[in-house]
């Protein structure tokens, strides 16, 4: 009897190997970054971080196409794309802004607010994603993140990264062609 319980846990850790084994096997590994263009803007809905009022995400391109950037203060990648939003404002894009998870410990709402008096504030609106929730909503892998939406309210394309200049016209171009 003893001998048997001694081989226990090694039919234990083969049974869960098998286990493993056969998951990974039947499991698509690879993340779709591009996941949510041509799908409808997540149905959610943020505050304000410059009066905490309610905002629905669906609603801010109604007025016309608009560019969503997830952002962050803590986020060096952010700083390093800032002039190439600021261009983009500066040429007519309307961008939506959303502070991800700027929020103790990793940051505040005062610590978004001076990221974007240092570096310019490209953004006619500013939201709080405290906790990640929208960020897991459109499907963000990290900040930077940027998206164009439609004002019929559909993803249009999807940004990963610091926006370049490359980057940053061809976005902008799309947008000022759908007014």
């Amino acid at each position: 009897m003893t001998r048997w319980l001694s081989l226990l846990p090694l039919v234990v850790l083969a049974a869960l190997g098998a286990l493993f084994g056969l998951f990974a096997l039947h499991h698509d590994p690879h993340v779709e970054p591009h996941a949510l263009v041509g799908k409808p803007v997540p149905d959610i809905t943020l505050p304000s971080l410059d009066d905490g009022h309610l905002v629905k995400v669906r609603d801010l391109a109604k007025d016309g196409p608009v560019v969503v950037n997830f952002f962050a203060s803590w986020c060096g990648p952010c700083a390093v794309e800032a002039p190439e939003l600021m261009k983009m404002k500066a040429n007519g894009v309307r961008i939506i802004g959303v502070a991800y998870e700027d929020a103790p410990p990793k940051g505040s709402h005062a610590d978004t607010q001076a990221f974007l008096n240092r570096l310019g504030d490209p953004f006619a609106q500013r939201l709080a994603d405290d906790d990640g929730r929208a960020g897991i909503e459109f499907g963000v892998t990290g900040v930077p993140e940027t998206y164009l939406v439609s004002p019929n309210g559909m993803v249009l394309a999807k940004h990963t990264g610091p926006l370049e200049d490359a980057d940053a016209q061809a976005l902008a171009t799309q947008a000022l062609t759908l007014r």
